[in-house]
């Protein structure tokens, strides 16, 4: 049976891991890229609501009620355009986060597993997670990011 006293837990903020990995500084700087693009594309959009709802402000008293109608059906078409741009917008900002980030978050944690069996440690908690830690807890945060390379 295994003494108490030979057990070893370590701890690691997995967050200030995943930030000083230059991946993830690579990874992010891409998503807002990104990001840009899509907020610049989202911003053409809405200008363009803005001028034709302007322009049919302007017109409404000289439009015909058919040519009125049929402007507020574009309008009305566009707005919907816009929005369905800006929910599958998100969607791809989220799925590319999601494909960018994971080889990182898998690294992180096959290089925590390595390090924490060097150690000998049987738990590694999340320091975001833990409520109290003692000295006696190792901290896998400076041995994991050495194993990494990352100053």
């Amino acid at each position: 049976m295994v003494n108490a006293q030979t057990l070893k837990f370590a701890h690691i903020d997995s967050n200030a891991l995943i930030q000083a990995m230059p991946e993830s500084k690579a990874a992010q700087a891409s998503i807002e890229k990104e990001a840009k693009g899509l907020e610049e594309q989202m911003g053409a959009l809405q200008q363009e609501y803005q001028s034709k709802l302007a322009e049919l402000s302007e017109k409404q008293d000289s439009l015909t009620e058919i040519v009125y109608q049929s402007k507020v059906e574009d309008l009305q078409s566009l707005q919907q355009r816009i929005q369905n741009f800006n929910t599958t917008a998100q969607q791809r900002l989220q799925q590319k986060q999601g494909e960018l980030m994971q080889p990182i978050f898998t690294k992180a944690n096959e290089t925590i597993e390595a390090v924490a069996k060097e150690q000998g440690v049987i738990y590694v908690f999340d320091a975001g997670a833990v409520l109290y830690k003692s000295n006696q807890s190792i901290d896998l945060l400076p041995l994991v990011k050495a194993k990494l390379g990352i100053q």
